[in-house]
């Protein structure tokens, strides 16, 4: 298995900002030759929504990326970072390969997902250079041009945020390509066990041969 170096050093040396909310953003978390090596052999996602890796057909590079970000290193630093219990936080990781018309509209995430972890995986586009598809870190819910922070979905950039009421965010509309990939780390409450429940049945609807 095709081994992706990860560049914890840069996380654990990065401060985490406080505004609109406390989040920790890591431009090329993966390093340009791997993240080039890992663009090349992403699945074939041509459709939106997300994807739990069990129901896809991994690329080595790719396998072995999923399999580090869910390792003990990344939880302990994270945990360590924003002070946070993770001992017993299960995970809950997705791809994402392409955006919709419909998303990216302002929403914040699920009370059960304890912390947000989002790895893009994208070259540089003229659609990022507009602004299309960056995800905005809002002050409130009512408007995408109200942000303090936006982050390119490209260059192996790594955001992470503890889930809280006022953790808004979204982006402008963009459809195309767009290669996330997002890992939670979960409550233990009966909604978190709900939504892995779903996670791993969608696993197994999606196990089809999207990629070679």
């Amino acid at each position: 298995m095709s081994h992706i170096a990860l560049q914890y050093d840069a996380l654990e040396n990065t401060p985490v900002a406080e505004k609109p909310f406390r989040h920790v953003v890591v431009p090329h978390f993966v390093n340009e030759e791997d993240l080039r090596m890992l663009i090349a052999s992403m699945p074939d996602l041509r459709s939106g929504g997300s994807y739990p890796p069990e129901g896809l057909h991994l690329s080595a590079p790719v396998a072995s990326l999923v399999e580090e970000l869910q390792g003990p290193r990344l939880k302990g630093i994270i945990a360590e970072k924003f002070g946070l219990d993770l001992h017993n936080a299960p995970s809950m990781l997705t791809l994402r390969g392409r955006t919709r018309e419909k998303d990216g509209r302002i929403h914040r995430d699920s009370d059960a997902k304890l912390v947000t972890i989002l790895l893009y995986l994208n070259p540089e586009s003229a659609a990022w250079s507009a602004q299309e598809g960056c995800l905005r870190l809002l002050n409130g819910p009512d408007d995408i041009e109200d942000y303090e922070v936006e982050v390119k979905p490209a260059h192996g950039t790594l955001l992470i945020f503890p889930n809280g009421p006022d953790t808004w965010h979204g982006h402008r509309q963009y459809v195309g390509p767009r290669y996330t990939i997002q890992l939670n780390y979960m409550a233990t409450n009966a909604k978190a066990r709900y939504e892995l429940r779903r996670h791993r049945f969608s696993a197994l609807l999606k196990r089809l041969p999207l990629a070679s």
